[in-house]
């Protein structure tokens, strides 16, 4: 658990297209952001659930998939020096004399001046496998994320799944368990074909073990895994044991922790003005698909509008003293040389 405060201006929860371009945003106006989400990469739906699929509504890019708008929007925002912090979940905000402070899943805790929703439609959640009395061992030998590789150093890792988390959890993990075994339902991959053939490669040396088939039964005792019961494609069943499981079945989008953060909502979305597209709390805002007010579209778009606008607005309240003075990117050597334009 984390002891250390982390102090900024701004914390962004999401880092989605909007969640990103609003580091952008904030980053021209001295603005400086720590950036928290649920996922192990930054990109939110668009890189998470369809990062191949072309978007055509991107103004002056006749198309894009959403890994390439996701790779580009971190390219643009690298000169503001952002911090990430990913595999984390804002569990808690609570005001503070000087703005507010955040406390995530894993303990580590923010002050900031000014809080930037930018969480889509709420929060990633892993879905749970169908199997019998999974929810005593998760947390303890089941887990749906990694947090820290060490916690599976020397141990018997099985891993469950067949599309690009499962992929790369099991090249990264190699090198450090004991003994890895990656189970699937079938011998074609949802992955990256080069993350496919790194795994085969591995499998080729005896550095792992794939093995066709679904687990449908886990044995252990207070927690702990021993072993599961995977069934193969032709019906008959083997024992695999185990000391730690990774599903990975994909995820599901809930609104998770924000309904708890005391801000009206509407039909789960936060209502917010269109000025600042602040919420009903001063310094929290609100932006993309998460919000919701008169007219509201759910497009990539309207986000970044959205986050233009909350940087002008969160810029009086980080600086309350200093004048902002509108500037553009084309005409201002300021901002300029914020961008290491030469």
């Amino acid at each position: 658990m984390s002891v250390d405060v982390i102090k900024t201006d701004a914390v962004i929860i999401g880092a989605g297209p909007v969640g990103l371009f609003a580091v952008f945003e904030l980053g021209l106006l001295d603005v400086k952001a720590h950036v928290i989400d649920i996922l192990d990469r930054p990109g939110g739906q668009c890189a998470e659930l369809y990062p191949e699929k072309p978007i055509y509504d991107i103004p002056a890019i006749p198309i894009v998939t959403g890994q390439q708008l996701t790779d580009q929007l971190m390219e643009q925002i690298e000169p503001f020096g952002a911090e990430y912090h990913f595999n984390e979940r804002v569990d808690t905000i609570e005001k503070i004399e000087d703005g507010f402070r955040l406390v995530t899943d894993c303990g580590t805790q923010f002050e900031c001046k000014v809080v930037v929703i930018a969480a889509g439609g709420g929060s990633f959640t892993p879905k749970r496998p169908p199997l019998p009395g999974i929810e005593a061992y998760e947390d303890t030998s089941v887990f749906y994320s990694v947090r820290k590789m060490d916690a599976f150093k020397d141990k018997d890792v099985l891993i469950v799944g067949g599309g690009d988390s499962a992929l790369d959890w099991t090249l990264n993990l190699q090198p450090v368990a004991k003994s890895l075994t990656l189970v699937h339902r079938r011998s074609e991959f949802r992955a990256a074909p080069a993350s496919v053939q790194k795994m085969m490669d591995l499998v080729d040396s005896g550095n792992i073990s794939f093995k066709l088939g679904q687990v449908t039964t886990l044995h252990g005792d207070n927690g702990q895994l021993t072993g599961v019961t995977v069934k193969s494609p032709d019906g008959s069943t083997f024992e695999q044991p185990t000391d730690i499981m990774l599903p990975f079945f994909g995820l599901t989008m809930k609104l998770g922790p924000v309904a708890n953060w005391g801000l009206n909502l509407e039909e789960n979305l936060i209502p917010v003005d269109t000025a600042k597209f602040e919420t009903s709390e001063k310094g929290i805002f609100a932006i993309g698909d998460i919000n919701t007010y008169p007219g509201k579209l759910k497009l990539i778009l309207s986000g970044f509008h959205e986050g233009a606008l909350m940087a002008q607005a969160a810029h009086r309240i980080v600086y309350p003293d200093k004048k902002l003075i509108f500037q553009y990117t084309t005409s201002s050597s300021n901002l300029q040389k914020k961008l290491g334009v030469k």
